[in-house]
This record gives C-alpha cells, structure tokens and sequence, in this order.
C-alpha cells in the first residue's frame, strides 16, 4: 500500500499560516478539524470532547504533559458536568459562569488558540460560539532550585536561577518589594514563541535603556530561541569583538543589585543564566564577593586579580620578547640558567610558547568537555605527565612550562568567564607581536587594544568608564571598593542624574541634639 509523498516544504508552511490566520467559526467540529490539521501527527494533543445534560457540545484542548490534568477535572469538568438541563439554558456567558477562572481569558483567532495550547494551556471550545476561553493551567517539572554551579559563593545567597522563567521572576520580586520593579514581558521566535522578561526599576533606570532594550529584542527574527546567549549576539552594540558587552550572571543577587544601580536585565524562558546591560570593563573584574566582606579585603583582593590579568595577558610575551631580542634585561645568573635549559630545544622561543599555550587550553577545554568525574583527573594528570613528557624529551624547557603554569593560574582569577576567554584569545596576537618586534610589538599590539576597547561601547555606555571617560566620584567602586557607608551615590552613567543610594542611616534627631 504505497503513502502520499509528502507535501514541498513552501507549500506546508504556506498551509500552515493560512490555517493560522483564521478566525474561530463557532462550529465545533470545524474548528476542532482545523486545529488537527495545525497539531496534525501531534501525537501528545488531546482533544477531549464531551456534552453537557442541557446539550451544549464542549471540547478541551491541552498538551499531554504539559498541562495540569487534576487542577482541569476539578476546576473545569466537574462544575461543567454538574450542570443539569433544568438549570438554565445553554448559553455561553452562564455556562461559563461556573468555571470562569481569575487565570482565564477570551481569544477568537486560530493563532492565539495555537499559541495558547502549545504554551501548556488549556482551551475550551463551544458548539454555537465564535470564541473560546483559554484556562491558563501549565504544569511540567522543573529543576529545583540549587546553588549556582559556574559561579562558586564563597559569602553571600547560595540560590541560583533554574530553567523556569517564573522562578526566576520569583526569586527577584522576593528581594524588590516595591512596586517600582517592573518586569515586561514580549515572545521571540516564530516557531518556540520563547518568553522574555525585561527587569528594570521604575524611577531609577533611564527609560531610553528600557526602550534600546526592548527595541533591539523585538528586532530579533529567528525560527528558535534556545538560550539567552543567542540574544546577546543580537543585542550587542559590536559583534566584532572577543570582549563581552553584556554581562552575564546566574545569581539572583547579582541581577537584584544591578537593578537597582539602574541598569536592564533580561532573563529567558528555558535559561538560568540572566543577561545585564549596560557594562563595563570593571564591572566584569568584580565578584559578588567584593561586597559580602570588608572593605578592605575587597579592594586588596581586586588589585591582586587587575595584577594576576595583566600576568594572565601578557607575561608569555614578555618572556618571549626578552629572550629573544632583549637579553640584556634578564640577570647574568638567571640567564645562564635558562640558556642551560634550552640547549636541547631545537625551536625558537615563539614556537615554544604557542606549542605549550596551545596545549594548555586543549587541556583546559577537555576538563571542561569530559564527565565531571574524569576531568579533573584527565587535566591534573595530562598537565603533569604532557609538561614532564614535553622536557624530558627536549621539546620545551623547564623556564617555559613555569610560565605557562602561572598564566594558566592567573587566567582562573578573572570572575567573569566570558571576559576570562576573551583575555585568553587577545594573549595570541600579543605573543605573535612579541615574537616579531619584541618589546615593540607588545607596545605596538597593547596600544591598538586599548584603542579597540576605548572605542567599544555598551548599549552607548563607554567600556572603560568610569577610568575613560575619567569620572572621578565613579572611582570608588573600580580598582578599590569604598565602604557602603560612604558610597552614597548611584552611578550616573545609567540613569543621567546622581540618585541616592539611601545606604547610610539619616541622623536621629537625638544624635542631632547632642551635637
């Protein structure tokens, strides 16, 4: 028995949006029918028909799964069914009456009606009426709420975002009180009609961010939105660039506090990692730790890690640009000792440092890659025996792996991951400029860096301020962390105007008395 070919790709989506573009007719099985052939070899669709004692024709329409099939029986069969023929006549406004819930409303177009049930909810349809009533009763499973895995917390909340939108919307209404906290909500993608939700504060963030924002997701045109790192491609101001432009967190914390600077977070349907914009430079150094300990440690621990990414970027080059065209720098002593070290070691320099920083980051991304049981030990043990392999058999030298260790170390200081792998990719071209020209070619390849970055913006917000442009009352939360108490003002280049951050206790009128 041989089966109809199947129908030209064009011709099934031309099908499928003349289907969509129709209204409810109010004949049961007409509007039944069409959405079947909408959901056709949808095998988990349920269609549920049923009739009542006066004899009003009735059907259900949800997702198999992804609907919650008691809170239906309960709240929408039973009063239905109750019903009998001596109690009023079947009409569609008091028939409703008894199932109306606070969660229900009216649509009278296939596409709603499709969207409806493909997003958990629940339809019902009525012989006679143009309509149908939506009943907004999804139920899946869902993670439960766990610490966050790529951000570690050492001090502060241990709860981090999970998968479900409304969690996560949650989890920031808990910590924002106010009815100043906004959340807008709008769907990208034609196929996943996957929901977004802008998160601002009402009053304090610049409206024009709120509106760049919502401007640049709406122009967003794809069939699928999987994750929130798709929008992020979409919505940076430069996709020319290995620098992020848009921080990126799992930490409900994190997201809370950037909302009250007046900056925009958005957080995805599907996705526990939440993105803020603007950012800047400095922002993507700090750690949420800097603001769970003194003052103090902070600021000491923020120069280490400026100190240990500069390492991370630029002491291979150094090291291959002093022992290639600048010997006179390195000490008598030392530089017997590396000479003696690189006696056998048949390339030069240069090579040697790509050879080992390669081999370093295959290492690092299979420790990422690999079962989190095996990886570790696979990256411990094939830097130990790769490193000792490698000088045992003259290819590299002793000098060599030492400073591919402490940049390798270094590197893992960055908090952000992103801002971590663009440092990782930028420290490339600096070796090759360093093995070329030397110290000149480091100079030369850090200037048009830091040409590159003082161009970069961030939904219009400079990527180096508030160093550049200089902001002097911005310069207490950079390089050094202020106490809170003294950190009284927000930072303007968000919002326009100096708002006050109201950290600091006002002065009892006591303590006014006395003074």
């Amino acid at each position: 028995m041989s089966s109809s070919p199947p129908m030209p790709v064009d011709q099934a989506l031309e099908r499928q949006r003349a289907l969509l573009s129709l209204s409810l007719s109010g004949q049961l099985d007409q509007d039944i029918g069409i959405l079947r052939q909408l959901f056709e070899d949808g095998s988990d669709i349920i269609f549920r028909a049923f009739r009542l004692a006066n004899g009003a024709d009735l059907a259900l329409v949800y997702v198999d799964g992804m609907t919650a099939i008691q809170e239906v029986d309960m709240s929408i069969m039973r009063p239905l069914k109750q019903r009998t023929d001596a109690d009023t006549p079947a009409d569609w406004s008091s028939l409703l009456m008894e199932v109306t819930l606070p969660s229900s409303s009216r649509i009278t177009t296939m596409e709603d009606a499709s969207d409806a049930i493909s997003s958990g909810s629940t339809l019902l349809l009525m012989q006679g009426e143009a309509s149908a009533v939506v009943f907004s009763m999804p139920y899946w499973n869902s993670r439960s709420i766990t610490e966050p895995e790529a951000e570690s917390v050492i001090r502060g909340p241990r709860e981090g975002f999970v998968e479900t939108l409304r969690l996560n919307t949650v989890m920031l209404r808990r910590r924002i009180q106010s009815p100043a906290f906004k959340l807008k909500e709008l769907k990208i993608g034609r196929y996943s009609k996957t929901t977004c939700a802008i998160a601002y504060m009402d009053g304090i963030v610049d409206p024009g961010l709120v509106a760049e924002m919502e401007q640049r997701l709406k122009r967003i045109d794809v069939d699928m939105l999987i994750d929130s790192s798709l929008i992020e491609e979409f919505i940076e101001d430069d996709p020319f660039t290995p620098f992020p432009q848009v921080q990126t967190t799992e930490r409900p914390d994190v997201v809370s506090a950037a909302i009250m600077e007046g900056r925009v977070a958005v957080l995805v349907n599907g996705s526990p990692i939440a993105l803020i914009a603007p950012t800047t430079l400095f922002i993507l150094m700090m750690s949420p730790e800097d603001y769970y300990q003194r003052s103090y440690v902070s600021t000491a621990i923020r120069w280490i890690r400026l100190i240990f990414a500069f390492i991370a970027v630029f002491m291979p080059s150094i090291y291959v640009a002093v022992l290639s065209y600048h010997q006179e720098m390195i000490p008598s002593t030392l530089m017997l000792t590396i000479s003696k070290s690189r006696e056998q070691i048949p390339f030069p320099a240069l090579v040697e440092a790509l050879l080992m920083e390669a081999t370093f980051e295959a290492l690092r991304e299979a420790n990422v890659r690999l079962p989190k049981q095996v990886g570790s030990a696979v990256s411990i043990v094939g830097a130990l025996v790769i490193g000792q392999a490698a000088i045992s058999a003259g290819i590299v030298s002793s000098p060599m792996i030492m400073v591919v260790a402490i940049t390798g170390v270094a590197s893992f200081l960055i908090p952000s991951y992103p801002l971590g792998l663009a440092l990782r990719i930028i420290r490339f071209p600096i070796m090759l400029g360093a093995g070329i020209l030397g110290l000149y070619g480091i100079v030369l390849v850090a200037m048009m860096l830091t040409i590159h970055l003082l161009a970069l913006r961030s939904f219009g917000v400079p990527y180096l301020s508030p160093m550049a442009p200089l902001m002097w009352d911005q310069l207490g939360d950079t390089v050094i962390r202020e106490p809170l108490w003294a950190h009284d003002t927000r930072p303007h280049w968000t919002g326009g105007l100096r708002n006050k951050l109201r950290l600091r206790a006002p002065k009892s009128k006591q303590h006014h008395a006395k003074e």
